[in-house]
């Protein structure tokens, strides 16, 4: 009998555990099912409730772990509309605390109680911990002085509650807002990641989102049910160079009446963007004024979403195409006459002057566009646009932010294409690029010849992993020894102008660059795109800085508005960056 009685039990005990197995396979079958739009009326009818969790979503921190993205506690208060004794006092306290319509809040708290329909109405939401303290010890107090609220001419705040959650918050305000984006956190329900980072890693900071089911019965809950939090991300952004750069640009941008201005700061050695700073900027706490502060929502980062025509800066990129087929070398002498005909087309300098006998030192140190259209002829169409190509332009750097824009390069047989495009493309016009595209492309000159994969992230960590970002060479257009020379030349140029972009104690190389922008179809003089870009120290370069002022109206040339911008920002990374300094003595034209 008892061999009997055991294996009995054995098969109730089967019986059941498979009963409870085929449950809990329902309640996941319909949860994630087409029916589950039934999921919550089921779930009620046997005592329990749907809950939607979602992951704390990560946070993002700087290159040195300076918090530049969180999350902090607010709270939701609302009304349990079956508990409420007091109307009045509720509408009062919510007036007086939280500077609520009076009105509102007491018909809010005199909406019938309708089991399982009309149970629960929400007052204010994103309130601070600070007003639910006081919030808290008013309710205790009232509690206290009426228990249970029964005495209706004392006042009782039952029925007023207040659940905590989170909100993305950017302690930094406005600091590289336009690197992170911003998440919409009013949409509690629907917040998304827009722009920046915040877009890029969107899945990644998200995590996971899904529906539990758990008892209305406190004695059967256990806990409530988490998920993990989402990944946090570190960037290659320094947030002190970012803070010191974005106000030497915002600086800048006042004094010379720009409309607006870019800055990018990268380690040419591995791709790592420093500071990416733009102006105007938005503070990412306050994400729905992005329409009040940009015409165009897409200028939240014009480093990645704006093409221009960059003008001379882009004659570095032509030197280096000429030295590295030895078309040309530094003393290769050229005569300047003051106009060069390509393409049945007259080519002028700026100044519309001569220069005379000079070598190739000279050519970009007077920016000379005869002398730049004569290099792109000496070097023909199939080598000029082969170089091109591999310095990238035409192509994304596929940077790791949203909204990557490129301006396709016209080349000999598009139907775009004339033969006077050789001369104007050899000085940066009649082509279009990005701030990122153009410091991608020239930084290779800054680190032997080999060019980076520009990227933001750093690092993430998932499930307390770090998984690091590796740099990644996207080629070599030149070799080291032409980055080498033209390295040379190009400080050697700016010593002998005396240019206002020259730096005590650290020796730097570097390119102005002044670009008319085309008004319908026609260049104007008035309205230029001012640029620069230079890189130090020249023995074994540790940055390449960008800048970019779109249409300044103190003056037009890049050497007057752009050149000393960059000198601010190199004494800023040389203290910033623990740069060594040299023997280098230096004479500024200001001077």
């Amino acid at each position: 009998m008892k061999s009997i009685n055991f294996s009995r039990s054995n098969i109730l005990a089967a019986f059941l555990t498979l009963f409870a197995l085929v449950i809990c396979y329902q309640m996941i079958r319909i949860q994630n099912s087409t029916e589950a739009e039934y999921l919550d009326k089921w779930a009620k009818s046997y005592g329990y409730e749907v809950r939607t969790i979602q992951s704390e979503r990560g946070y993002i921190y700087d290159r040195w772990g300076n918090l530049l993205a969180g999350n902090k506690e607010v709270y939701e208060i609302g009304i349990e509309l079956q508990f409420v004794k007091n109307p009045a006092a509720i509408a009062s306290t919510m007036s007086n605390l939280l500077e609520l319509d009076y009105g509102f809040v007491f018909k809010a708290a005199n909406t019938p109680y309708v089991p399982g329909e009309q149970v629960y109405v929400t007052l204010v939401d994103f309130i601070p911990y600070e007003k639910i303290e006081e919030l808290s010890a008013l309710k205790a107090r009232y509690e206290n002085n009426n228990p249970w609220g029964e005495d209706p001419n004392k006042p009782s705040l039952r029925g007023l509650v207040w659940n905590p959650h989170l909100q993305r918050t950017y302690p930094e305000g406005n600091l590289a807002s336009n690197v992170l984006g911003f998440y919409t956190f009013y949409n509690r329900e629907g917040g998304t990641g827009s722009y920046g980072v915040e877009q890029q890693y969107d899945t990644l900071l998200s995590g996971i989102k899904k529906n539990v089911i758990i008892p209305l019965d406190p004695y059967e809950l256990q806990e409530i049910p988490t998920a993990p939090a989402g990944a946090s991300l570190i960037l290659t952004i320094d947030r002190e160079i970012q803070r010191s750069v974005e106000k030497i640009l915002d600086k800048a941008v006042t004094a010379n009446k720009a409309e607006s201005g870019t800055i990018i700061v990268m380690n040419p050695e591995n791709g790592e963007v420093l500071t990416m700073a733009n102006s105007p900027r938005l503070d990412s706490n306050a994400y729905w004024e992005i329409e009040d502060i940009f015409t165009d929502v897409t200028a939240i980062n014009k480093s990645v979403t704006q093409v221009y025509e960059p003008g001379s800066v882009f004659k570095v990129l032509t030197m280096a195409a000429a030295l590295d087929a030895g078309v040309v070398t530094p003393l290769t002498p050229f005569t300047d006459y003051g106009v060069i005909t390509v393409g049945g087309w007259d080519i002028y300098n700026w100044d519309r002057g001569a220069w005379g006998e000079q070598n190739m030192i000279g050519c970009m140190q007077h920016s000379l566009n005869v002398c730049l259209s004569w290099i792109a002829t000496q070097l023909k169409e199939d080598r000029f646009y082969d170089y091109l190509d591999r310095f990238g332009i035409g192509h994304r750097t596929n940077i790791d932010l949203p909204g990557e824009v490129v301006y396709p390069l016209s080349v000999p047989g598009d139907p775009t294409w004339y033969t006077v495009n050789l001369a104007t493309n050899s000085f940066g016009q009649g082509l279009a690029v990005t701030p990122i595209q153009l410091i991608t492309a020239i930084s290779s000159i800054a680190n032997d010849g080999k060019m980076m994969a520009p990227h933001i992230l750093k690092a993430y960590i998932q499930d307390g992993v770090q998984y690091d970002t590796k740099p990644q060479v996207l080629g070599q257009p030149i070799s080291a020894e032409t980055a080498h020379t033209l390295t040379e030349m190009l400080a050697t140029s700016l010593e002998q102008e005396a240019s206002d972009a020259l730096v005590e104690g650290i020796r730097v190389a570097g390119k102005t660059g002044t670009a008319e922008i085309a008004v319908n179809g026609m260049y104007t003089s008035n309205l230029t795109n001012a640029s620069f870009v230079g890189w130090g120290p020249t023995s074994d370069p540790k940055f390449i800085v960008y800048i970019w002022l779109e249409k300044p109206r103190t003056s037009i040339w890049g050497s007057v508005v752009a050149a000393p911008v960059f000198r601010d920002v190199v004494k800023e990374l040389v203290v910033l960056m623990d740069i060594p300094l040299e023997n280098v003595q230096v004479s500024n034209a200001e001077e």
